[in-house]
């Protein structure tokens, strides 16, 4: 595949959107429900507030997170996924059943078939 044909390529777009350190577990958090910053922060062990808020701002621009303001003192903002950022919660899933499946330290590997 040609560099020219990996920008049309689906796969790598979106692996353009997604491929961030962190850019996937802020999706996965996001998926049961909104959440505002803090939370987000506290259920991301070892993430900065600058990287999460500079994730967040991605998000947003792809339009994969809304991001609502509320007007009130102090000022209370929530994060929410799109119909667009939904969309990516199936493969999240994927991702979780493979690496229970393949990557949890305890679980046997099956056997490669035998070269014929």
């Amino acid at each position: 595949m040609s560099a020219a044909s990996n920008d049309q390529c689906p796969v790598c777009r979106t692996a353009d959107v997604i491929s961030g350190k962190w850019t996937l577990l802020v999706i996965r958090d996001l998926a049961g429900d909104c959440r505002r910053f803090c939370e987000l922060e506290r259920s991301l062990e070892g993430i900065s507030p600058r990287t999460l808020s500079l994730r967040l701002r991605t998000l947003e621009e792809e339009g994969i997170v809304e991001r609502q303001t509320f007007p009130e003192v102090p000022p209370r903002v929530t994060y929410a996924l799109t119909k667009k950022g939904k969309a990516l919660v199936p493969l999240i899933e994927d991702m979780r059943v493979y690496g229970n499946r393949w990557l949890v330290a305890d679980s046997p590997v099956e056997a490669e078939p035998a070269p014929a």
